[in-house]
């Protein structure tokens, strides 16, 4: 096509990502003039333009990527609606990836003198901010709420509980847990709580370090009559978390009439999938985890699958299913809220890690329920089914929330909607 056909872009708004310089005469095939922009800006046709624009990097194609990022430039604005914003996150990492992998050398000069613009840092929490944040949605709370009813029932009348604390959020749900702690017709058990040291910057990130964290909690139980011990192991995902795995065995977690329960609230996806021999991590961590006897092992984690090498699958599975987080906000939080851009910001690194990132550095591994309840069987765990009560807990925490939201069950598990679509999957497993 003629070059007349695709003219200058005008000066950019301040708050847009630089626009790609016209040095081309050549244009993608059915990319949509200036003037007729507008009507392509529907979640479908931003999502193929994000195919194009992955494909043309993937092929070294710096003419039609730059092409194909102008047009998604000026739809997808970074203050738009949440689609337009979902966009302009996967935007800004195919042109860190262009940057990062080397290819498309236009692109790596483009990015780095757009780098302030590219750039959304990760706010580090306060514990009450954290709370709020946590707070916003049932995206945790659904997972703390199933996995503390299951928990509560599993350790019944055991007056030593060890519970083995791998959260994203950073023991969040420890202080509920210990309030029904404190209400138990038995009176309280004594309460030891293991966490992995935060050895690594995923977000939400927390402000104090663990050592204080812990302290605050021993406070906390202690203004409800529970006594506790906390205890930090410096242990990292990357590893499978062997060393905090090698402390248990050291201490003898679960023996002498301790109820040991290992709850894995979104860190699990962390661990590397690939095959190592003939296992991989996270089958050789569930199977070290069995090998320790819990009285119950709780896995909850997104619903989405991120393993594929194929940067435009992944792209796809990401698209498809990050619009939720977005949607989720666009009616309660205002666009200036200092809580939305924290929690966008923390939706932007993941998009980053899984299109920009490959190899060790690409952490955000998803795999969906079916894989991880395969996982634990073949581990060596059984399905235990989560009460009516639990069930009537989760329910009673959604009502607190927009009407969009709802859970299902499937067979023994327990799953977080939004408008009908799988989010969080909660499980509960025992020794088989």
């Amino acid at each position: 096509m003629a070059s007349e056909s695709f003219p200058p872009p005008p000066p950019p708004l301040p708050h847009q990502i630089q626009p790609f310089p016209n040095k081309s005469s050549r244009r993608w095939p059915g990319l949509p003039s200036p003037k007729l922009q507008g009507s392509f800006g529907d979640a479908n046709c931003m999502e193929q333009l994000l195919v194009h624009c992955a494909n043309a990097i993937e092929t070294n194609d710096a003419t039609l990527a730059q092409q194909i990022l102008w047009v998604l430039n000026n739809i997808a604005p970074p203050d738009g609606d949440s689609g337009q914003r979902l966009t302009c996150g996967f935007l800004r990492a195919l042109i860190a990836r262009a940057a990062r992998s080397g290819s498309c050398k236009l692109l790596a000069d483009v990015a780095a003198s757009n780098a302030s613009h590219l750039s959304i840092p990760n706010h580090k929490f306060s514990i009450i901010e954290l709370a709020g944040f946590v707070d916003l949605t049932p995206w945790h709370r659904f997972g703390f709420t199933a996995a503390n009813a299951a928990v509560l029932e599993a350790v019944e009348g055991r007056s030593v509980v060890h519970i083995v604390d791998l959260s994203l959020t950073h023991c969040m749900q420890i202080p509920t847990l210990i309030d029904s702690f404190s209400t138990r017709l038995e009176g309280p058990p004594f309460l030891k709580l293991t966490v992995a040291g935060a050895t690594e910057d995923f977000p939400p990130m927390l402000d104090l370090s663990y050592d204080e964290l812990g302290s605050k909690l021993i406070n906390f139980a202690r203004s409800r009559n529970v006594a506790m011990e906390f205890r930090v192991i410096p242990s990292t995902s990357s590893d499978g978390f062997s060393s905090l795995i090698d402390h248990l065995r050291f201490v003898g977690a679960g023996e002498g009439g301790e109820a040991l329960v290992v709850n894995c609230q979104m860190m699990l996806h962390y661990i590397p999938e690939e095959t190592l021999g003939t296992s991989c991590a996270r089958t050789m961590f569930l199977k070290a985890v069995r090998g320790l006897n819990p009285s119950m092992a709780v896995v909850v984690d997104e619903d989405a699958d991120f393993t594929s090498g194929n940067l435009v699958t992944r792209l796809r599975s990401a698209y498809n299913y990050l619009w939720i987080p977005y949607d989720t906000v666009e009616t309660f939080l205002p666009r200036e809220s200092r809580q939305r851009q924290w929690y966008e910001a923390d939706i932007c690194w993941k998009i980053e890690n899984v299109v920009a990132q490959e190899g060790p550095q690409r952490v955000e591994r998803l795999e969906p329920k079916g894989t991880w309840v395969q996982r634990m069987r073949n581990a060596g765990f059984r399905g235990f089914g989560f009460s009516e009560e639990a069930v009537a807990e989760v329910k009673s925490m959604l009502d607190e929330h927009a009407a969009g939201w709802g859970m299902k069950r499937e067979e023994q598990d327990l799953v977080l909607t939004w408008k009908g679509h799988n989010v969080v999957f909660a499980t509960a497993w025992l020794p088989a």
